[in-house]
C-alpha cells in the first residue's frame, strides 16, 4: 500500500468519525427537546446490550463437555457481583474479561 493510499484511508476514517460526532447534534438541535424514542432508546439500550453481550459470551459453550462451562459461569458471576457492588458497566465487563481470561489461561487451560 503506498503513503497516499494509507493517508486516504486515515483521512476517510477521520471523517466518518467526525460525521458520526457531528451528526447528532445536527439532527437534534439544543433548542428542542429530545424526542421521546431517543429518551426511550437511552434507557432500553443498556439492557439491550447486556442480554447481547450474553448471548454473545455463551452462544459457543457446551456444558456438556470439558470443565462444563465452569470458566463462563464463574466470570459471569464476577461481572454481576461487580455490577451489583459498584453499578459501574465499564468496570464489570472488563472485570469479568479478566478474571475469564486468567482462568482459561491458568486454571483451566484446556477447556
Amino acid at each position: 500500500m503506498s503513503a497516499l493510499e494509507m493517508l486516504v484511508m486515515i483521512a476517510a476514517g477521520a471523517l466518518a468519525t467526525q460525521i458520526t460526532r457531528w451528526a447528532s447534534f445536527l439532527a437534534f438541535p439544543t433548542a428542542e427537546k429530545t424526542p421521546k424514542v431517543v429518551t426511550y432508546l437511552g434507557t432500553v439500550l443498556p439492557a439491550t446490550m447486556w442480554g447481547l453481550l450474553i448471548v454473545y459470551c455463551f452462544r459457543t459453550s457446551d456444558p456438556l463437555s470439558g470443565y462444563h462451562m465452569a470458566p463462563e459461569l464463574l466470570a459471569a458471576a464476577v461481572v454481576v457481583g461487580l455490577h451489583l457492588w459498584k453499578r459501574n458497566m465499564s468496570l464489570s465487563m472488563i472485570g469479568g474479561t479478566l478474571v475469564y481470561m486468567l482462568l482459561i489461561r491458568t486454571v483451566f487451560p484446556l477447556a
